[in-house]
């Protein structure tokens, strides 16, 4: 076979990701990190997210994640993923809630951004956080307060007053280091880079290098969570995306 051949045929691991409609960030990230993983194969479906206002601020909007969900799995993936952060806002139990919705209705795995994240920092003991966001300063509030109330100790943080979904993803690589930088002053166990459409990940491997820790971005973590529960060894992924991909669960 030539060489496009036997990639495609390497494609042997298939997940399942729902998206933001609003969203220009969460492919890009995935079929970057899958670049790595020759034997992934990842797919998409969207729910709409999009603009400035919630009409479903204190939960999900379930029916248009559970629709994604059941487009998917006609592929039948091995995982399922939603890639989105709104968890780490109105409480990770909605996560929780959601993923047993999600293999209830379509008999597959999920899991979802927020609940990877929740997976690594108690595999690794990290509690003292530091939290990078393109939000407003209200949204910014409310997600610290939702950690806080989650256990763990946000001991600085830095936003960049946004509040237009679209909008997040025009935030520059330059500016997300910048601010990463501004709160490791405070020395976090970990810096956390919320908002799956703030594309963060894309900063995280030179920021270890720069900083010294460890450095989180929730896209990433999606990828990471639903590819480790696959099986997936995730190592090749670590230099360019971070040593998120060098954990194992």
């Amino acid at each position: 076979m030539n060489d496009a051949a036997t990639r495609y045929a390497a494609q042997r691991r298939f997940v399942g990701t729902i998206t933001p409609s609003g969203n220009t960030v969460v492919e890009r990230i995935t079929l970057g990190i899958a670049r790595e993983l020759p034997e992934v194969s990842m797919h998409f479906s969207r729910t709409p997210v999009f603009g400035s206002s919630d009409p479903s601020p204190e939960r999900y909007a379930s029916e248009g994640l559970l629709a994604a969900a059941r487009l998917l799995a006609h592929a039948a993936p091995d995982m399922l993923v939603w890639n989105g952060s709104k968890g780490a806002g109105i409480g990770f139990e909605h996560d929780r809630a959601l993923v047993a919705s999600i293999t209830a209705e379509t008999g597959i795995r999920a899991t979802t951004s927020i609940l990877g994240l929740a997976d690594l920092l108690a595999a690794r003991g990290i509690r003292r956080l530091g939290i990078v966001t393109p939000y407003s300063t209200a949204s910014q509030k409310k997600t610290l307060d939702c950690l806080a109330a989650e256990g763990y100790d946000c001991v600085a943080d830095a936003c960049a007053g946004l509040s237009d979904n679209l909008s997040y993803a025009s935030v520059p690589p330059e500016r997300i280091a910048a601010m990463a930088r501004e709160v490791a002053a405070a020395k976090p166990q970990a810096i956390v880079c919320l908002c799956t459409n703030f594309p963060a990940a894309v900063v995280a491997a030179p920021l270890e290098a720069e900083l010294g820790l460890p450095v989180y971005d929730s896209t990433a973590l999606g990828v990471w969570h639903a590819l480790r529960l696959a099986g997936v060894d995730t190592a090749p992924a670590a230099p360019l995306w971070g040593s998120l991909f060098t954990q194992a669960l």
